[in-house]
């Protein structure tokens, strides 16, 4: 899947979201770390591609008229065999169409279920005056509460990710406290790094979330992505 056929298909559809299945294929590709994910459009699809994948896994609902997946019901976790993968597709398609009525649902994402980590977001938005403009800060929620974030315009060099991470008030939980392992910072410079370069590669991207991306002493990995591209 290169990004000039996601592009083309999105834009032929009135889309500017990617769906999640597309940014990730697009992220991985580019040497972004993200957990792998499919595209379901039927039960037996997703409990064939989840038994492929290996358990347990993650299901997310597909659609590109819901935002916020986790408040309709619209993910479910853990998923640890064929039956409970079957289950939670009913649930997703029953409950996303009860809290939406009149959303157009692709399907669902088939996930594999990342190990926990410590939470951070890279991110990075349009600027009407300076261009585009990486982010990070912590990720999850924490995010929208804290709003613990770093910016730095694009490109940028392993010195301005470093930069960025230092730069938080929440860089002492990168740095492991209360016994808590430290985070691999070169995995985290280097996934900041990828998406800034893929960014560069494509000015069609004007929005991009990694959050949350998990943290981990040996390594980094982003479970969701969201990519919003200019209008044709």
């Amino acid at each position: 899947m290169t990004f000039e056929t996601v592009l083309a298909q999105a834009r032929a559809e009135g889309r500017t979201l990617l769906n999640e299945v597309e940014a990730k294929e697009l992220l991985r590709e580019a040497g972004v770390p993200a957990t792998a994910a499919t595209l379901a459009k039927t039960r037996s699809e997703a409990q064939s591609q989840a038994t492929t994948m290996g358990y347990p896994v993650v299901l997310k609902v597909v659609s590109p008229d819901i935002a916020h997946k986790s408040d309709v019901g619209g993910v479910k976790l853990n998923l640890a065999d064929s039956d409970a993968v079957g289950t939670a597709f009913d649930e997703i398609m029953a409950s996303s169409k009860a809290a939406e009525p009149n959303a157009r649902i692709a399907g669902v994402s088939v996930q594999e279920m990342a190990k926990q980590g410590t939470e951070v977001i890279v991110g990075m938005t349009t600027d009407p005056q300076f261009g585009p403009v990486m982010m990070f800060g912590l990720g999850g929620i924490m995010v929208e509460v804290l709003k613990d974030v770093s910016f730095r315009l694009i490109p940028l060099e392993a010195k301005d990710a470093d930069q960025m991470m230092a730069e938080i008030k929440g860089r002492p939980i990168l740095d492991g406290v209360r016994g808590q392992p430290p985070a691999d910072l070169a995995a985290l410079r280097s996934t900041i790094l990828k998406v800034s370069e893929f960014v560069q590669k494509h000015p069609e991207v004007r929005e991009l979330d990694l959050n949350p991306v998990f943290a981990y002493p040996d390594g980094a990995l982003a479970v969701d992505a969201r990519i919003v591209i200019s209008e044709a």
